[in-house]
C-alpha cells in the first residue's frame, strides 16, 4: 500500500508540471461554467443535473488528456525499466498510477463546488441530487480513467493512447446512447446497449438516485480496464 501511495504522489505531482494539464483544467473550468449559466435561471431547478449530463461527455474528450502520458511517457523515456524492477508489483504501478490521475480529476472537478456556492448564495440548493451528481462524475471520471490507463499501457505513442481512450469511452457514452435508437437494433441486443451505456447508468445519479447496479457497473468496469492494464504492463515485463 504505501509503494501504491508513493507512485500515487510521484504521478499527482508530475500531472501538474505537464502544460496540457492545465489546459484540460482551463477547458474544464470555462466550458462547465457556461453549461452552469445555460442551465441557471428563474424557474430552473436549483441543481447541477442540467450541466452534468453534457460534462459526462465533456469528460469523454478531457479525460483521456489526463491519462495519455500515464504509462506511454514511461515508455517513451526508458523510465518504465527501473520502475519495473524496484520492489513494486505491476498491479501497485497501475493502482498507483490510476489513483494520481484520480487525484488529479478531483482537481479537475473543483470547479463545480463554485456552481453549488452560486446556487446557495441565489436559490434553495436541493443537497441531495447534487451530492448524488458530483458522486456519479467521479464514478465516471473513475471509469474513463481505467480506460485511460489501459490504453496507455498498451502503446508509448501519447496521441495513439488518446485516441483509443476517446475511441473507446466515446463508444461507451455516445456510441451506445446513438445505437438503440436505430430501428434496426431491437431486443436482447438494444436492453444490452442500454446496460452498457454510460450516460444511462449516470442517469440515476443525475435523478438524485443511488442504486447499487450503478455502482457495480462503474467499479466492475474500472476494475477490468485496470485489470486489463495489469496483463500490457506485465507483457512488457516478459520481453
Amino acid at each position: 500500500m504505501h509503494q501504491t501511495i508513493t507512485i500515487a504522489k510521484r504521478e499527482l505531482s508530475g500531472l501538474f508540471y505537464s502544460p496540457i494539464a492545465y489546459v484540460v483544467l482551463g477547458v474544464f473550468a470555462l466550458v462547465s461554467t457556461l453549461l452552469f449559466l445555460m442551465h441557471f435561471g428563474p424557474g430552473m431547478q436549483a441543481d447541477l443535473r442540467g450541466e452534468s449530463r453534457w460534462i459526462v461527455w465533456l469528460m469523454v474528450f478531457l479525460v483521456p488528456a489526463i491519462s495519455m502520458r500515464l504509462l506511454s511517457e514511461e515508455y517513451r523515456s526508458g523510465t518504465i525499466e527501473p520502475l519495473m524492477t524496484s520492489p513494486v508489483s505491476d498491479t501497485q504501478v497501475i493502482v498507483g498510477k490510476w489513483l494520481g490521475a484520480m487525484g488529479f480529476l478531483l482537481v479537475l472537478l473543483s470547479p463545480l463546488l463554485g456552481h453549488v456556492l452560486m446556487l446557495e448564495f441565489t436559490a434553495d440548493p436541493d443537497y441531495g441530487p447534487i451530492f448524488t451528481v458530483l458522486v456519479g462524475l467521479v464514478a465516471v471520471g473513475g471509469l474513463y480513467l481505467a480506460i485511460g490507463t489501459f490504453a496507455s499501457a498498451t502503446t508509448q505513442n501519447q496521441i495513439i493512447a488518446f485516441l483509443l481512450t476517446v475511441f473507446i469511452t466515446g463508444f461507451l457514452t455516445i456510441g451506445l446512447y446513438a445505437l438503440p435508437q436505430w430501428s434496426v437494433v431491437t431486443g436482447p441486443v438494444r436492453q444490452t446497449m442500454f446496460f452498457l451505456n454510460v450516460d444511462r447508468q449516470f442517469d440515476a445519479f443525475a435523478k438524485g438516485l443511488i442504486d447499487t447496479s450503478n455502482f457495480v457497473y462503474f467499479l466492475s468496469g474500472t476494475g477490468l480496464f485496470l485489470y486489463l492494464a495489469v496483463v500490457f504492463l506485465q507483457s512488457k515485463r516478459w520481453r
